[in-house]
């Protein structure tokens, strides 16, 4: 029997906003280009969100912001 291995694809990454909750207790956190609001509060605890930088995968969000 013979199990080749594929070949292992780098996953492409950037540094990238996003908004961190301020909540110690709490580990919520979404890209800046996939929230709708320009200053969101946080979907789990409702506390107010900061913005960090993170290196992630890219992800394309294609549908645009409303103002």
């Amino acid at each position: 029997m013979y199990f080749s291995k594929k070949a292992v694809v780098p996953v492409e990454e950037e540094e990238t906003d996003v908004w961190t909750c301020s909540n110690d207790g709490c580990s919520c956190w979404m890209r800046d280009n996939f929230s709708f609001d320009e200053r969101p509060s946080c979907p789990f605890c409702h506390s107010k969100m900061v913005k960090e930088t993170r290196v992630l995968p890219v992800l394309a969000n294609h549908s645009k912001r409303h103002s």
